[in-house]
């Protein structure tokens, strides 16, 4: 286990970037979501607005 943990001596560059590579990941995951719920609510106000013209 611990060999696989070393790849071979690069495993103290692999393993933060493969750390970093999920932050980022989940960071987009939850900015998108956050996004999509903003226009959500957005349109939703909109909807119920009434007309101005």
């Amino acid at each position: 286990m611990s060999e696989f943990l070393a790849m071979g001596g690069y495993g103290a560059f692999v393993w933060p970037c493969f750390a970093l590579a999920a932050v980022v990941l989940a960071w987009n995951v939850r900015s998108a979501r956050r996004q999509l719920a903003l226009a959500r609510e957005q349109a939703l106000r909109r909807a119920a607005a009434p007309d101005r013209a």
